[in-house]
């Protein structure tokens, strides 16, 4: 473990802040897992395809916190990474993401700390998700603690893409060779178009449902 550790109350702050960030995972997955079995009842229709959570690493934590100059402590862990607890919502279409994002801010115990919506504004990769900064109140025995949270919507096919951006960037460490990311650029431009056209032809079969 790379987080500076000096002292034996270090170890144990460590521990519960890992126990916090895992608290807090599993209330927004609860929540979002009830909304989508709501949507069912209600609309007969479920617009999370599925979900995947996950706790930051150690190793991950000291490089982002080393990237921005900041010392590898638990304060400055806590108060400068967003993304210790991470969330990723997976949707079958655009609209989804939208839907599911107001819904989201609408939960009276979360709080929206800031919002990048790559979708309308893709990153030079092309890479495209709508990302937020929450916090959920995670109970313990003697106090309430607001935990950051990070939350990403994106499609199946956003999810595709982000994939093969990861790996590539994986195995060149960020530095691959200009015509593999010119053509990971036009591959998202071909998921864009796929996430349209899909959208709009599930949009028009919906006219002809009498129902679930």
């Amino acid at each position: 473990m790379d987080i500076e550790l000096d002292r034996p109350d270090d170890v144990d702050n460590w521990t519960e802040l890992m126990l916090i960030y895992t608290s807090a995972l599993k209330q927004i997955e609860t929540k979002l897992e009830i909304l989508n079995e709501e949507f069912q009842h209600v609309h007969c229709y479920n617009p999370i395809e599925h979900i995947k959570a996950r706790l930051k690493t150690s190793e991950s934590i000291v490089k982002k916190l080393k990237k921005h100059g900041y010392e590898s402590t638990l304060d400055n862990m806590v108060k400068y990474v967003n993304d210790i607890a991470g969330i990723r919502i997976i949707c079958s279409f655009t609209s989804d993401i939208y839907r599911l994002a107001d819904i989201i801010r609408n939960q009276q115990d979360i709080r929206v700390i800031s919002v990048k919506d790559y979708i309308t504004k893709p990153k030079k990769s092309g890479y495209k998700s709508y990302h937020m900064i929450v916090t959920v109140p995670v109970y313990l025995s003697d106090r309430i603690l607001d935990t950051k949270v990070e939350i990403q919507i994106r499609t199946v096919a956003m999810d595709f893409w982000a994939s093969l951006e990861h790996k590539m960037n994986y195995k060149f460490e960020g530095n691959a060779p200009e015509h593999l990311k010119n053509d990971l650029v036009e591959c998202s431009k071909i998921v864009s178009m796929l996430d349209t056209q899909m959208m709009m032809l599930n949009e028009e079969m919906q006219k002809y449902n009498n129902g679930c």
